[in-house]
């Protein structure tokens, strides 16, 4: 979490929406990507916004990202509109994590970008990154900083439920409690009473 400290100390404006941004509400997927020229690596496409501005975010996968495309496109969520704020991000490859260093302006601005993985985004185990954001703001003179999260973006959108499906990293599905199989005690009972009816 060295990366998120860094990126704590970055400025941003004042902060009108959100009178505590340790308390950011922010919402989001993932999906299968664009593929891009010259690689034949998985593209995964996430999207998210907040009710507030940030400064940055990291998204935690579970599974080697092998690629990270910057940088990601900020959208307004009431014009849809390209805005001019602006993140670039990096992070080890392979590695479990990418790192964005920007800034949103106002609240529920669309952040969609893409990373790469190792393989077919509906192959097990499925993709299921969590997002942590961060922001700084100047406030009489002195920087305060704000951490929120993590939020679970979920597992692929697309893909069919399979026997992994119904849960997530932060609510995972509860494990199977079917009943076990007592066809053998039923099995033997109808011997029981073939056998008595012989007598």
């Amino acid at each position: 979490m060295g990366a998120l400290a860094l990126l704590l100390l970055l400025p941003a404006v004042g902060r009108a929406e959100e009178s505590n941004p340790n308390n950011l509400n922010c919402i989001g997927s993932i999906k299968a990507g664009t593929p891009e020229e010259g690689s034949e690596e998985q593209q995964v496409r996430y999207s998210f916004y907040c009710d507030g501005p940030i400064t940055g975010y990291q998204l935690q996968s579970q599974i080697p990202v092998t690629g990270i495309q910057s940088p990601p496109e900020v959208t307004s969520n009431a014009t849809k509109m390209a805005l001019s704020d602006n993140f670039s991000c990096n992070g080890e490859v392979p590695g479990y994590a990418l790192n964005c260093v920007g800034a949103t302006k106002a609240s529920y601005e669309t952040i969609t970008g893409q990373f790469a993985i190792e393989h077919k985004i509906c192959a097990e185990p499925r993709e299921d990154p969590l997002l942590t954001v961060v922001s700084a703001t100047i406030e009489k003179g002195a920087v305060v900083q704000a951490i929120a999260g993590p939020y679970d973006l979920g597992r692929p959108l697309g893909c069919k439920p399979d026997a992994q499906s119904g849960g997530t990293r932060l609510n995972p599905k509860a494990p199977s409690t079917k009943p076990k199989n007592h066809s053998k005690h039923k099995h033997s009972s109808k011997k029981g009473k073939k056998a008595a009816r012989k007598h």
